[in-house]
């Protein structure tokens, strides 16, 4: 789709979305903040989008940042590799209690940006060489990004765009963006409704997460690649094993290859690390067993494309990053040091 059908599909999703701004119903939790009157709802977002950091980031599935394990790659000709063009917002809709970015969801780093202001930060990350535009915690935000978006497109914006989200979505809201939306990047990260409560007080999470994601797949069910194997469009569902609740991964995964059969995009995360208010049980890493267990159960299922995470993740590693830091991410202190 070029940009002048995109434009028009985001102009058809702002007439429809706008009365959000009055009465904000974008996400499940429906608080009804007035955005126009400054008033703040459960993810604490004005009427601006507010961004943290906006990076080429090699840390997505080598499918997004065309790094393998999450490594800063070097091309052939010793040049540092394209990378994810990554926004960070700032806030979020869901808000779990060990986030492990928890600087940016609960503490607020970050700052308010007009949308010529976001349009420009994805130019200049295209410019820099990035594979695609790579939204970050972006539900809360979904009018003024389409916003940025519009003038993104007029400027010359050329790239995929990743919505990269925790799955806590409204599938009737996820249903305007088709056309808009390239690469779906949802968590599927709950199926029981007590750890869904205790973890991210949204104990309706699976119901609506399975809904939006059905309606993700419906818009983009088959994962397109391009240009060095880097994904165009399609569809990745994301998912965090906790310590502790590998029954509840592998009923989710039973759910997806029920659902959508074996030809749906799975990448099984083991990143798990005790971050923020992580309560006592989530108080240690996921143990290479637990990781094993579900690991084997996907294998069982048959999932065709499945991205993988190495067994044990240490606090060093460049995966947890400090947005309090103009670098957050360890690959990029390191590769200024060299």
């Amino acid at each position: 789709m070029d940009s002048i059908e995109k434009i028009k599909k985001i102009e058809l999703a702002l007439e429809s979305l706008s009365a959000h701004e009055r009465a904000c119903r974008l996400c499940p939790r429906e608080c009804g903040a007035d955005r126009e009157n400054e008033e703040k709802g459960f993810c604490q977002s004005g009427l601006d989008a507010a961004v943290s950091h906006a990076l080429l980031h090699y840390g997505e599935e080598p499918v997004l940042s065309g790094a393998p394990d999450g490594a800063e790659p070097k091309a052939q000709d010793d040049r540092p590799a394209r990378g994810s063009g990554t926004i960070f917002f700032t806030g979020c809709n869901l808000k779990c209690c060990f986030c492990q970015n928890y600087q940016l969801s609960w503490l607020g780093l970050g700052n308010a940006v007009t949308a010529e202001e976001l349009a420009r930060m994805m130019i200049r990350l295209q410019a820099a060489g990035a594979l695609n535009i790579n939204l970050v915690s972006p539900t809360h935000f979904i009018l003024p990004i389409l916003r940025a978006l519009r003038i993104a497109y007029e400027l010359g914006l050329a790239i995929p765009l990743v919505y990269n989200s925790s799955g806590y979505e409204k599938a009737d809201i996820i249903r305007h963006l088709g056309g808009v939306i390239d690469v779906y990047l949802p968590d599927l990260k709950y199926f029981s409704a007590e750890a869904a409560k205790r973890y991210s007080a949204a104990p309706d999470y699976f119901s609506h997460a399975t809904r939006a994601i059905q309606e993700m797949h419906r818009q983009k069910p088959r994962l397109v690649l391009g240009e060095a194997e880097t994904a165009r469009e399609g569809l990745i569902v994301r998912h965090l094993i906790l310590p502790g609740l590998t029954k509840d991964s592998v009923t989710l995964l039973e759910w997806l290859a029920k659902s959508f059969s074996s030809g749906v995009c799975l990448s099984l995360m083991s990143q798990y690390h005790p971050c923020f208010k992580a309560p006592e049980e989530l108080q240690r890493p996921l143990r290479p067993e637990e990781y094993q267990e579900v690991l084997a159960r996907a294998e069982e299922l048959g999932f065709e494309t499945m991205f993988i995470q190495p067994e044990v993740f240490s606090p060093e590693d460049h995966l947890i990053p400090d947005f309090s830091l103009p670098e957050p991410f360890r690959w990029q202190g390191k590769a200024k040091e060299e």
